[in-house]
């Protein structure tokens, strides 16, 4: 189902605000809700059975019904998002599911695929994400939008009257919405970035971002795509490298790791052809980047390892292969290290391993795994095709 990104001038969906209308099509389990009740708390959970955090939550949700019932708690999930060719095979699939998955679930879940829910609550409220969760207090009023994970601090604050007038709630909802704005802006310039690269409007596409940059200065994604537009499609050197000399030095003065990381990437990632970029621009740039980030301290070790991992392409182009290499094993010790699970660490190992074979053009091996090193390679790092950069997900190509 696509989704409208809502102008940041409409009347915005939040704490204090009359709940929508539940325009659900069918009741797929439970009794149907034609409208909230009076001195009732509702948990309106959006949801759908192909969102893994979704499913992951429904236990929960099944726990704070059971705790909170007789505190006039009632939890109403509505599958708002389900992906099926017909609204009666969404049903059909949702029926099955539940059967499957939930036989002795607690709360109504509700089926809309006409996209009125997402209109009314999740458009309305600048929510772009599922699982989200709406608590409508006893006065029909919202009283928090938010992931379920949070539920468990705001909650019994909501069923005790204490919730809306605090501090906490108040700065929570303004936090909440100014994301919620800088997200929905974030989506039009997206679209209209995107429309003028299909049809190849190098002139637009510029207009656009630099009208985005204006409006969202702290967009890594904009600052990026800017760069990206002047030096790799319209190959306009002369105005490209004053752009991403300030977009080093502004993830310099930021010192956050996804500028960081996204500012090394634009310099040295293989899936970008630099025939026309001054090697010594670039290598000067990345040793001002990559020197800042091995001075830092204090770092946790998955930062450490996603460091190491890309300031070695600076030190393998340079000429410093040893250093390159040696950093690269760093990274390796430190992934092996992390308590994360195996589908996490994996490919992280793989790509590491992977980009130290090229570079030593020898086969190398880290525990139980071996690589080859591939051929054809640019700077000989990562495929492009199994190339894995965590800085760039979400940005504007």
């Amino acid at each position: 189902m696509s989704h409208q990104t809502p102008s940041t001038n409409d009347p915005v969906l939040q704490m204090n605000s009359l709940a929508p209308a539940l325009e659900v099509q069918d009741w797929v389990r439970g009794k149907p809700l034609a409208s909230f009740q009076p001195d009732r708390v509702y948990i309106v959970d959006f949801w759908a059975t192909w969102c893994g955090p979704c499913v992951s939550a429904m236990p929960y949700l099944m726990e704070l019904q059971e705790k909170y019932k007789d505190r006039g708690l009632e939890v109403v999930a509505v599958a708002a998002d389900e992906k099926a060719a017909t609204a009666d095979e969404a049903q059909a699939h949702l029926d099955a599911w539940l059967t499957e998955k939930f036989p002795k679930l607690n709360f109504r879940i509700g089926l809309d695929c006409t996209g009125e829910m997402q209109k009314l609550w999740m458009e309305a409220s600048f929510s772009f994400g599922i699982p989200c969760s709406f608590v409508v207090d006893r006065d029909s009023q919202i009283a928090f939008i938010g992931h379920p994970a949070e539920l468990d601090d705001v909650l019994p604050q909501v069923l005790d009257g204490s919730w809306r007038t605090s501090d906490q709630a108040k700065a929570a909802e303004r936090e909440r919405i100014a994301k919620g704005r800088e997200q929905a802006l974030m989506d039009s310039i997206g679209d209209k970035f995107h429309a003028a690269m299909g049809m190849k409007d190098w002139k637009t596409a510029l207009s656009v971002i630099e009208e985005g940059t204006a409006l969202l200065p702290d967009s890594f994604q904009i600052r990026a795509a800017h760069v990206r537009l002047l030096l790799h499609k319209m190959g306009d050197m002369q105005a490209g490298l004053p752009v991403l000399w300030q977009l080093v030095r502004d993830a310099i003065d930021r010192n956050a790791e996804d500028w960081l990381l996204g500012a090394l990437n634009q310099l040295f990632d293989p899936a970008y052809d630099y025939p026309d970029f001054p090697s010594v621009e670039r290598l000067a740039m990345g040793k001002e980047l990559s020197e800042h980030i091995l001075a830092l301290t204090g770092l946790k070790d998955d930062a450490k390892a996603s460091y190491y991992r890309w300031v070695a392409p600076y030190y393998y182009e340079s000429g410093d292969k040893a250093r390159a290499g040696e950093l690269l094993e760093l990274a390796l010790k430190l992934v092996d290290g992390l308590p994360v699970p195996d589908s996490t660490k994996q490919p992280w190992l793989e790509d590491l391993l992977q980009t130290l074979a090229n570079y030593k053009g020898e086969e190398v091996s880290h525990g139980a795994l071996g690589v080859a090193p591939k051929e054809n390679v640019p700077n000989r790092a990562t495929p492009k095709t199994e190339k894995k950069n965590p800085a760039e997900r979400g940005a504007l190509e």
